[in-house]
């Protein structure tokens, strides 16, 4: 018996996890968001046998929430990742509330402090980085960049005559301004000047085009070969921008800026040539910044504002690994 072939409107309907995607774009989440999100609402999918969301509920987050908890033994960051792209699922995408999730079981965050490296080791780690990564992490000490935020600096956001550098849409969507290290300026400054002739040279090619929020882009397209727009730190090549595509449908070839598994390789190669017996990574530098800005003796107020952190118990936190051992008390032995 011939099987009839499904209409044009059901060919043409996309597949959930497309729909959810598309949702997510309208709502301007951010590319890593959206494969996180994706990912969790996917594996929550095949957790529960292939089963619509629509046809679950608050039973089946807990019991997959707490299969990460238990048998995943995931962080509690994992987890609340997990359950924020499920309450989107749900409230967003099927509209739909979410009533208790009874029976969840939270994975408790303990208290850890940060690592933190001391002035000469911060010196030793930033003598075994080179060219742009050497910059980048001089950026991240001092001054206090996130890993991502020096990645994504603009050239317009980098203010040689005030020595300021301006973060647009950092953690928690805010901007902030930090200071531009008086030593790392000019060779900074020259930097620019080499990723510029390169700019210059891919718009003569008919190339030099950048990401731009989704906005900014339709309101003004043109930003996008503007030099002010620019990476500071662009990737080596051009690649296929995974969210743009050209009028006619076809993918758009652009320089994004470098991985962040580049600097976060290069930084962990330099904490090893250094020979330092410490856990550091990208962040230290900026745990570093902090602590050594407190020794300093400059307010915490201060300090909190130049890392962004919403609430200060947040940067109370590195007044806890200041270079004052036993918290100032002497020990017997000494």
């Amino acid at each position: 018996m011939a099987t009839s072939l499904p209409d044009k409107s059901e060919r043409a309907k996309p597949k959930f996890l497309e729909q959810v995607r598309t949702i997510l774009r309208t709502r301007h989440y951010s590319l890593r968001t959206e494969e996180a999100y994706l990912g969790w609402i996917r594996r929550f999918i095949l957790f529960h046998g292939k089963r619509h969301p629509q046809e679950m509920g608050e039973a089946e987050v807990a019991a997959f929430l707490n299969y990460l908890a238990g048998e995943r033994a995931v962080a509690a960051a994992t987890q609340n990742q997990a359950l924020n792209a499920l309450l989107f699922l749900y409230e967003v995408v099927l509209e739909r509330k979410l009533g208790v999730v009874e029976g969840l079981q939270r994975v408790q965050r303990p208290p850890k402090l940060p690592v933190v490296l001391a002035r000469g080791e911060v010196e030793a780690v930033l003598r075994e980085l080179s060219g742009q990564y050497r910059l980048m992490g001089e950026l991240l000490y001092g001054s206090g960049l996130r890993l991502l935020e020096c990645l994504r600096l603009r050239v317009k956001d980098v203010d040689f005559r005030y020595l300021q550098i301006t973060l647009r849409h950092a953690k928690g969507g805010k901007d902030r301004v930090t200071m531009l290290p008086v030593t790392v300026a000019p060779a900074l400054r020259e930097h620019l000047e080499r990723v510029q002739a390169v700019h210059e040279r891919e718009l003569a090619e008919g190339f030099g085009t950048v990401w731009l929020p989704d906005a900014y882009a339709r309101k003004n397209p043109g930003a996008a070969r503007q030099w002010a727009w620019q990476w500071v730190f662009p990737a080596e090549k051009r690649s296929i921008d995974p969210r743009g595509a050209a009028a006619d449908g076809r993918p758009v070839l652009r320089r994004h800026h470098v991985g962040e598994k580049n600097l976060q390789n290069a930084v962990k190669v330099a904490v090893q040539k250094s020979r330092i017996a410490k856990a550091a990574s990208c962040h230290t530098l900026r745990h570093s910044f902090a602590t050594h800005l407190l020794e300093n003796g400059y307010d915490i107020r201060t300090v909190q504002e130049l890392l962004g952190h919403k609430d200060v118990s947040t940067t109370m936190i590195y007044t806890h690994v200041l270079n004052k051992p036993g918290l100032g008390v002497k020990s017997p032995l000494d």
